[in-house]
């Protein structure tokens, strides 16, 4: 049963996404003591994270920031505030999606399945190794390896070094990436994959691959290797 663990102080909101999880078997928690979020998370154990902006204390984007100095589990942002530029620093925070209120329970429910599918370590579809000129991508546990040097990337990330991985010196375009990223999502504009883009390519500088993930202007991205 997956865990889901809800980061939201609107009473309503809270108790219709609880209820709307629960039918479909999720375990759910939320909140208890709200200058204790990280401790609570680690805690629950969650598969995945609902997120809010505007939050008791400190706001979604800063406890988004203090998950992913701990952990890349999936972050859903729920939020009322409007779609840019709110998704595009949601998304480079560390956020793996973004919904904006009111949203209905069917779509929050399908970006869930969407993202858990994404990350399920039981595919038995993908490989769990893909090798590149020396550079090794764990796609299960979304580690990138090169003469021992070790980084950790998103569950967003992951998916676009797979890609690259799998078709390297060839362009992918950015509605193919969009695609496997987020389903098509209606929700999420190019904006938000040129922000994980840029956020990937600063991780890669620890591995030497920063300049070879090469933007084409107006067609996508390329892994020049």
């Amino acid at each position: 049963m997956p865990k889901i663990f809800v980061i939201e102080d609107d009473a309503s909101i809270l108790n219709s996404v609880r209820k709307g999880l629960e039918k479909w078997q999720y375990q759910v928690e939320n909140v208890g003591n709200w200058k204790n979020i990280v401790q609570e998370f680690l805690d629950f154990e969650a598969d995945l994270v609902i997120m809010d902006i505007t939050l008791p204390t400190y706001d979604g984007f800063y406890w988004t920031s203090k998950i992913r100095d701990i952990s890349n589990v999936p972050i859903i942002f729920v939020s009322a505030a409007e779609m840019d530029p709110n998704a595009v620093r949601a998304i480079a925070t560390g956020a793996d999606d973004y919904i904006t209120k009111p949203f209905s329970l069917a779509v929050l429910i399908s970006k869930i399945q969407a993202v858990l599918r994404r990350v399920s370590s039981d595919s038995e579809v993908r490989s769990k190794k893909i090798t590149v000129k020396g550079y090794q991508l764990n796609v299960l546990n979304n580690c990138l390896s090169y003469t021992g040097q070790t980084i950790k990337l998103t569950p967003t990330e992951g998916i676009i070094m797979e890609l690259l991985f799998l078709n390297p010196n060839k362009t992918i375009s950015k509605d193919r990436l969009m695609q496997n990223i987020w389903q098509g999502g209606l929700f999420i504009t190019q904006n938000a994959l040129n922000v994980n883009v840029s956020r990937l390519r600063s991780k890669l500088a620890t591995v030497n691959l920063k300049e070879k993930l090469v933007t084409e202007r107006g067609r996508g991205f390329r892994l020049a290797i």
